[in-house]
């Protein structure tokens, strides 16, 4: 949340310099993601004073000589149609920064540093500057959003930092609200943080108003869904002139991020932000049937928001009706026949709470969401639904922006927005804590928070204020003293039950640490999905509809419908991630993941679905193969001390001839593959992508399985290369087998080759293998290895109809 200075300044008396309010806020639980200066990239920028000033022949541009209070006149070039002799404008000198901006002189294209230049022969030693160059708008400074020189007031002083006189040292914190502390999402919440910790009053805004005798007749407000909608206030405003709002306001609304739209809207959005309580205000001449009713919405109902778009409602909705249709998307966005026009006279405006948690699914599930939504979402009190409307109807008389009328209606549930009691021990708060802390401090610090502490012995009693629905027991009133008493004042020690144990990692997490180590010491880098994704990805790698992949969990309220399912399989993930690296000029790569997939034993589901360990590969490349993966199967076989084996197999978004299901010891425990061409994106995949999946929990049963030992061979080793030519059909598995099968002194089956083309029959290929042969008992005599040759050859030949290659 962005929080001016300035701002704050307005409630509470701030003397400490920014730095020292960031670890002030931070100290007392609000972490400061961000501070800077408004005006941070701008430097050396001065008012400058125009003494001269005349045309260069022949051009657009004019001679200037400028006093920047250093004594001497600086002569400068300057093209600005309103330039002119004792006029006041910004001044950047040689070496100032300012924002370059395009020939439109209205965007900005970066930091640029001025520098000495020459114009139609003549030095200019400087440069005055626009609004946009220094940053600003019209919202932040009147009259910059004219495109040319700044014009700066009469009596700035000749010399003086721009920073000062526009606003640019004002300070943005961006401060992180944790989300049971929506009291703070507003500059207001913040202030009385802020007052607390420096030891400061606080002082509330303003929100007295004078009520005419004017009602509007008839006028009703209904609320058929109280557990929605606890609290639903609305106040007529007659005599309504819509204009700009005032400077001050816009400058507020521009730092904290808001466009300055008219006076009505402004000042909706600048309570939102100054207090945190989403307003709507409705143009009375489209509301129909003089009423408000707030309901659930009808199955498919259709509403036009104010950005344009149309929705089809479901009941889970919340509405806001006038009596006849729907002219809001209750704590989300008003509807676009009730907006506030240049001809609005009367205005109706809204101040409601809306339950958190139907706003929140509301907007997820609908794919909207505002500045009202997001607030709601974390929570909005009655106390500042209450003060927020108040505060409307101030300022609606304060900028003569119309008349107050006395019709108001409020409906609630009986809620009070008066603080509530809270009874504990002093004991129970520092027994929370593990120190005592003195009553004074205590009496001091919770005085501080507004919550009026009484003190009576060890009874402690505290008044609530209504804005702090997180605090429920003597454990949060422990956390609001540790916080602002200081966490430094803790004395670390371990709880009465706590052990010291040697700690250490267990086989599993062991075992999936070898994995990624040796998938990473062969190129590979660790990559983490989400857990969810698309039926659409189901749909384009082809799974047939009985699959068990299409077998999936659907969210209740995903973010989108990309994310709506938890995953049966990693591969549609990693597809798309080859594909996005090769559309991002990452043309090779490797990549691997170590997650869950979920498998539903029924659904809907009836018990917690089975949380599977499943690895996933993927490399891409011009340099990688089918062989390349199957080598990173092995690297994960060798790592485990297993031996897998591989078959063909077909998957639908794999290539038929280039997928092998992997086995260990008779079990199927996953496949590898190359992608079909069919489900890559032309655009992105230029090189073919290949993906193995292997199943953990399958593997898991031989986690641990230590090596065998075997001692060296006490005699020479012998090696042979074979060219084999076989049928296509025949897998590399099925030639090693039968090698091993025929001769017992065959240590170990390598394929390193493989050829198909003219000199070999079409419907042939050549692989190429080494064997290597290890003696046992004795050396191996001059021709026993070339009858283990011959042997192994005519088992081939028999078996499996391969023969040696001529």
């Amino acid at each position: 949340m962005l929080v001016p200075l300035s701002w704050l300044k307005e409630y509470v008396d701030i003397d400490v310099t920014p730095d020292e309010l960031e670890e002030k806020l931070f100290s007392c639980g609000f972490e400061v993601e961000e501070k800077y200066q408004v005006g941070r990239d701008i430097s050396k920028v001065v008012v400058g004073y125009v003494e001269t000033c005349e045309p260069i022949p022949e051009t657009h541009l004019h001679l200037c000589k400028v006093n920047a209070g250093t004594g001497e006149l600086l002569q400068i070039c300057c093209g600005a149609d309103n330039v002119k002799a004792g006029g006041k404008y910004p001044l950047a000198m040689v070496g100032a920064t300012v924002y370059a901006t395009a020939k439109d002189h209205v965007t900005i294209e970066g930091v640029a540093t001025i520098k000495k230049g020459k114009l139609r022969g003549y030095e200019s030693f400087g440069m005055l500057c626009s609004g946009t160059e220094l940053g600003l708008n019209e919202d932040l400074y009147p009259g910059a959003g004219y495109n040319g020189l700044l014009e700066l007031p009469e009596d700035a002083e000749i010399g003086a930092d721009i920073k000062e006189i526009t606003g640019l040292d004002d300070w943005i914190f961006d401060i992180a609200i944790t989300a049971n502390r929506p009291d703070c999402q507003s500059i207001f919440g913040i202030a009385r943080e802020v007052a607390a910790v420096l030891g400061k009053e606080v002082k509330e805004p303003a929100t007295d108003f004078t009520a005419t005798d004017v009602v509007k007749e008839g006028f009703t407000v209904t609320v058929d869904a109280p557990d929605l909608c606890p609290r639903y206030s609305a106040h007529y405003v007659y005599d309504v002139k819509i204009k700009p709002s005032p400077a001050w306001m816009r400058r507020r609304l521009a730092l904290v991020g808001c466009n300055a739209i008219s006076n009505i809207v402004d000042i909706t959005n600048y309570i939102m932000k100054e207090l945190g309580q989403p307003l709507h205000a409705f143009d009375c001449d489209f509301l129909e049937g003089n009423a408000i009713h707030v309901r659930r919405a009808a199955q498919d109902e259709k509403i036009v928001t104010l950005d344009e778009k149309e929705f089809a409602l479901t009941t889970d909705n919340l509405v806001i009706c006038d009596g006849v249709k729907p002219v809001a998307l209750a704590g989300i966005m008003g509807g676009l026949n009730s907006e506030i026009r240049d001809t609005t006279t009367e205005v109706m405006f809204e101040a409601a709470k809306f339950a958190r948690d139907n706003i929140r699914k509301s907007s997820r599930a609908l794919g909207q969401s505002s500045d009202s939504s997001q607030r709601y979402s974390k929570g909005v009190d009655e106390y500042s639904t209450v003060m927020a409307m108040k505060r409307v109807l101030h300022l609606i008389e304060e900028l003569g922006c119309g008349k107050v009328s006395s019709t108001h209606c409020d409906v609630n549930t009986g809620n009070s927005v008066e603080p509530r009691e809270l009874v504990t021990s002093i004991t129970k708060v520092n027994e929370v804590l593990g120190i005592t802390v003195p009553n004074e401090d205590i009496e001091r610090i919770l005085s501080s928070l507004n919550f009026a502490p009484e003190i009576d012995g060890d009874k402690l009693t505290i008044h609530i204020p209504a804005y702090r629905e997180d605090m429920e027991d003597y454990p949060d009133v422990s956390e609001e003293i540790i916080r602002m008493y200081g966490y430094d004042h803790i004395i670390p020690t371990f709880m009465p039950s706590a052990k010291v144990t040697i700690g250490g990692i267990n086989t599993r997490q062991k075992t999936l640490l070898k994995i990624k180590k040796s998938l990473c010491s062969v190129g590979a880098y660790e990559g983490i999905h989400y857990s969810f994704f698309s039926p659409a990805d189901l749909d384009e790698m082809g799974y047939a509809e009985d699959a068990p992949e299409r077998h999936a969990i659907r969210l209740m309220n995903p973010i989108n419908e990309d994310l709506s399912l938890m995953r049966t399989t990693l591969a549609p993930q990693m597809i798309h991630a080859m594909g996005r690296n090769q559309k991002r000029g990452n043309l090779e790569g490797r990549l691997f993941e170590i997650g869950k997939k979920f498998i539903a034993k029924d659904l809907p589901l009836t018990e917690y679905p089975e949380e599977r360990d499943t690895l996933c590969i993927g490399i891409w490349g011009e340099k990688e193969s089918f062989f390349t993966l199957k080598g990173m199967a092995e690297t994960v076989a060798d790592v485990l001390n297993l031996e897998f084996t591989y078959a063909p197999a077909q998957k639908p978004f794999l290539h038929a001839y280039q997928t092998a299901s992997i086995s260990c010891e008779g079990v199927e425990i996953g496949y590898l593959g190359k992608v079909n061409y069919e489900i890559q994106d032309e655009e992105s995949m230029r090189y073919a992508a290949y993906v193995l999946e292997m199943d953990l929990e399958t593997v898991s049963q031989w986690y641990g399985k230590a090596p065998v030992f075997e001692p060296l061979p006490k005699f020479a080793e012998e090696k042979r290369d074979l060219a084999l030519v076989m049928d296509k059909s025949l897998t590399c598995g099925e030639v090693e087998e039968c090698i091993k099968s025929a001769c017992a002194y065959v240590k170990n089956v390598e394929l390193f080759d493989v050829y198909e083309g003219k000199q070999i029959a079409d419907d042939k290929k050549s692989m190429a293998f080494s064997v290597l042969f290890t003696p046992k008992e004795e050396e191996f005599g001059a021709n026993t290895v070339d009858k283990f040759v011959k042997k192994i050859l005519k088992t081939l030949n028999k078996k499996l109809n391969v023969e040696l290659r001529s």
